[in-house]
């Protein structure tokens, strides 16, 4: 975990000169992000004044590389730059409103050096403004690459009459996102536009299916944490969680889509993590509180909850993989396990999909193909699909639709009359 810097004074243990190479801003819906781009670890203090409301960062030795400063986007409304004496930099943050700062250093990482970041967050009883998020300054937006320039794809007449289960939600997380771009390929692609292109398409199809309904869990170039995802997934109460990346390795000749699911040590973590605490334990999706149980029995629910997400996870990630054979894009057969953070939702099966090596030059153009990522999305789509086929919740409109002996028709747009294109049994 990072720590946290109090907003009053954070002191580091740093004195070499420091240089601030470059400013980063980015507007998310619930935050703005501030990066400051440093040639060293910096000592700096952080601190919130009102009337007008403003944060000032104070960094010591310091000294900015270049005049120009990002234009004010979410809260804030624009930065100033002066310096103090003593050879100190002051960056003052001019607010749109009242905001709470968290500041934290980063070590370098890949291609990034030193930073300092600067999140701004709604202060207790008040709303975050609104503001559209933005792409990272000299960078194409996700949009650019996720905007299909082919005919409108088939429409499915979604009629609920005398069926009304509801429908099945999937959770789409695209990878990454604001200040995080992910993995970079040779010729600069970024993942994070990459995945909210699939996403967005995956979205797509999967609200054109009857009895199905997708969410995004961001749907802009904007940071959002980990954790976060998951819980924006369970306030949809999602019936699946779908993370779509890009993987990267230092050989440029490995190529390749696979699908991970929660391994037996990554659940076993977060099982004790959930245990432990209760205010999250108290708001799990299948109704069942644990924060009124006892050890032992709260245990015994939770493996319960995590052990049926798990085998459902592995049943879908197995669909989706055959899908991804299918097109001749996998590094080997066989579901992956791995305990990354966005599959450990106890009570949602997530399963997490590398759609192709961002590193290889080849799978990096592809990726970029508007063509490709709507195979990809299509190929996901149909294993997700396949799984609540065979495995409808009771109370869906699928499930009901079987009992019934039902099934849905495909009209296509600007075809004479409706034509059965497929059927849902």
């Amino acid at each position: 975990m990072r720590a946290q810097v109090p907003a009053s004074a954070a002191r580091a243990t740093f004195e070499q000169p420091v240089t601030i190479q470059d400013l980063r801003l980015w507007a998310g819906p619930q935050a703005t992000r501030l990066v400051f781009d440093l040639s060293a670890p910096a000592r700096y203090s952080v601190m919130t004044l009102r009337n007008p409301d403003r944060v000032v960062v104070d960094l010591a030795s310091a000294r900015l590389a270049g005049s120009r400063l990002p234009e004010g986007q979410g809260f804030v409304r624009r930065l100033r730059i002066g310096e103090q004496t003593g050879g100190a930099l002051r960056v003052v943050i001019d607010l749109t409103g009242p905001a709470k700062p968290n500041s934290f250093a980063v070590a370098p990482d890949g291609p990034y050096g030193h930073r300092l970041v600067v999140d701004l967050a709604a202060a207790a009883g008040h709303a975050a403004p609104l503001s559209a998020a933005s792409a990272a300054p000299g960078q194409a937006p996700a949009a650019r690459t996720s905007t299909p320039k082919t005919p409108a794809p088939p429409t499915i007449v979604k009629s609920t009459r005398d069926t009304p289960g509801r429908d099945i939600v999937i959770a789409i997380d695209a990878g990454h996102g604001g200040v995080d771009p992910g993995s970079i390929g040779k010729r600069g692609t970024h993942e994070k536009h990459v995945t909210l292109a699939i996403a967005r398409r995956l979205k797509e199809r999967i609200d054109r299916e009857l009895g199905m309904r997708a969410v995004l869990t961001r749907d802009g170039d904007h940071f959002i944490g980990l954790r976060e995802r998951i819980v924006r997934a369970r306030r949809q109460q999602a019936d699946m969680f779908v993370s779509v990346h890009a993987d990267a390795y230092h050989d440029r000749s490995v190529a390749g889509s696979s699908v991970y699911v929660l391994s037996a040590r990554g659940a076993s973590d977060e099982s004790a993590r959930w245990l432990a605490d209760r205010e999250n334990a108290a708001d799990l999706l299948g109704g069942v509180s644990l924060d009124d149980k006892d050890s032992v029995l709260a245990s015994v629910l939770l493996d319960l909850s995590q052990g049926a997400s798990m085998s459902a996870s592995i049943k879908a990630a197995d669909l989706v993989m055959d899908e991804l054979y299918g097109i001749g894009n996998v590094t080997r057969r066989g579901v992956k396990h791995a305990g990354f953070l966005v599959l450990k939702s106890p009570d949602i099966p997530s399963i997490l999909v590398e759609t192709a090596f961002i590193s290889n030059p080849a799978e990096e153009a592809r990726l970029l193909d508007p063509k490709h990522q709507r195979r990809l999305a299509e190929a996901i789509h149909a294993g997700v699909r396949a799984y609540f086929h065979a495995n409808p919740p009771p109370d869906s409109l699928i499930a009901q639709r079987r009992m019934q002996g039902g099934s849905s028709v495909i009209a296509r747009a600007g075809a004479r009359g409706s034509e059965p294109a497929a059927a849902l049994h």
